[in-house]
């Protein structure tokens, strides 16, 4: 064959998309030496951050008496802990299947062929559909696997009375979380892939910036686009609790803009409140049932919590340990998406070819996976220091303990989850925990136990 026909060939390719998705030239090891040395600064520096951030001393004086158990039988009846037993014994066969049935499509899709062929057939050559479709298909198919799972988790919380939603507003809800997880995934795909192929030896680097930037991005648009697809508000009125709320806002510093009532009662019956926003935007926002059903001293409990994180920047905080973690997670995906071995097990021969999007979101999926035991041990000393911001605040662990029991009994919380379930899903200390933080400090503080609780005699 003559250059010129070569040449027309190309061309050719050219126009009807197929050299969209030509192989990128091979990763070499000098390609991949300066990312595996900014893989280990990264992390380096994301354990420093955590190590030297994250309150992992929340109690710094010694408790007279010494700490308070955390035996849930000092808490909680008999029959409270019976039915809290019961309800796990039946939601967690459904919710386990639903988690690990997802975790097999992605994986399924992401560590052979089919997933790359999948993503060609729906794109048709064009990478950029190549890449968006075939990563909105991996969400769908998990989305689908864990549907029958997912609505037999709504029959349990229906017959336990944690739900009053009905089966249209369930499947609404279903297609609202399935849009708000297919949208971020394509926008990261796309991305990913026009900076892959922008610099195809080296985009470890920006693939990296760019995620590092992104969470910064969907954590400040959260609460102005995702909360209002799955709730409506209204400024609670004017009244004591609201004067209240807002005055106990100015007390601990915390600029707060209004106090909005959420319509979470359509969907839930568990108790909630939150302060969402940044700056000159946060709000306190109410679960219209929290309003309803608790007492003005609970409630101000229970946003005093939310004002401790707000306080001490939590959100902030946890999307710059998110950003940094992201940016280690990409690197880690320019170093496994090097190997040839991984890539013919995807079916493809180049992290820059589109069709790798299924093999990408399941390397992505494994790594979130076994970074989820850190982010909870996080998570729990972070609301740990909430919890104890809102007995300094109020001044009064009776109120805490009401509160917190409410949202315990209310949402039916496992009060003893197992070592494993502990580790690799709880993202805030148990109610027990909880509880005997209130004993703690009232015995630091001098003032009487809020013990023994009518309900576990």
């Amino acid at each position: 064959m003559s250059p010129s026909s070569c040449h027309d060939l190309r061309r050719s390719a050219v126009v009807t998309g197929v050299a969209d998705l030509a192989p990128a030239p091979t990763v070499g090891r000098g390609s991949r030496l300066p990312a595996v040395v900014a893989l280990v600064v990264l992390l380096v520096a994301l354990g420093l951050v955590i190590g030297f951030t994250t309150p992992w001393r929340i109690i710094d004086a010694s408790v007279p008496g010494g700490r308070a158990p955390t035996d849930p039988s000092l808490y909680y009846s008999a029959a409270v802990r019976a039915r809290e037993d019961a309800f796990h014994a039946a939601i967690h066969p459904s919710s386990y299947a639903a988690l690990f049935l997802g975790w097999a499509a992605v994986l399924l899709l992401g560590f052979t062929p089919a997933g790359a062929r999948l993503a060609g057939r729906l794109g048709r050559g064009r990478w950029p559909l190549v890449a968006a479709l075939g990563g909105a298909a991996v969400v769908v198919v998990a989305w689908l696997v864990q549907l029958p799972f997912e609505a037999r988790g709504h029959v349990v919380l229906r017959d336990y009375d944690l739900t009053l939603q009905g089966w249209g507003g369930w499947f609404a809800d279903q297609g609202r979380s399935l849009g708000v997880s297919v949208v971020p995934v394509v926008i990261g795909v796309l991305a990913f892939y026009a900076l892959v192929r922008r610099f195809p030896r080296t985009w470890w680097l920006p693939v990296s910036v760019a995620g590092a930037a992104l969470v910064f991005l969907f954590s400040f648009l959260y609460p102005v686009v995702v909360e209002p697809v799955f709730n409506h508000f209204h400024p609670l009125p004017q009244g004591q609790l609201r004067s209240d709320l807002l005055a106990m806002a100015r007390r601990d510093g915390v600029p707060v803009d209004d106090v909005l009532v959420a319509d979470a009662s359509r969907r839930t019956t568990t108790l909630n409140a939150y302060v969402s926003g940044y700056g000159g935007t946060r709000r306190i926002v109410l679960y219209d049932n929290l309003l309803r059903d608790v007492p003005p001293a609970q409630i101000e409990v229970i946003v005093a919590h939310e004002l401790g994180h707000a306080k001490y920047d939590d959100v902030l905080h946890g999307t710059a340990i998110g950003a940094l973690g992201v940016a280690a997670g990409l690197t880690a995906v320019f170093v496994l998406l090097s190997s040839p071995a991984l890539l013919r097990r995807g079916g493809v021969r180049s992290a820059r070819d589109p069709r790798s999007v299924a093999l990408l979101v399941a390397v992505v999926t494994v790594l979130s996976t076994l970074s989820g035991p850190v982010q909870n041990l996080v998570s729990r000393q972070i609301e740990a220091r909430a919890d104890w911001h809102a007995l300094q605040l109020t001044n009064d662990p009776q109120a805490f303990v009401a509160a917190m029991r409410s949202l315990a009994i209310r949402g039916l919380s496992d009060l003893d989850p197992n070592g494993a379930q502990y580790v690799w899903f709880v993202t805030h200390p148990t109610s027990p925990q909880r509880l005997a933080m209130a004993v703690d400090w009232a015995r630091l503080h001098g003032m009487p136990i809020p013990l023994p609780l009518p309900a576990a005699r």
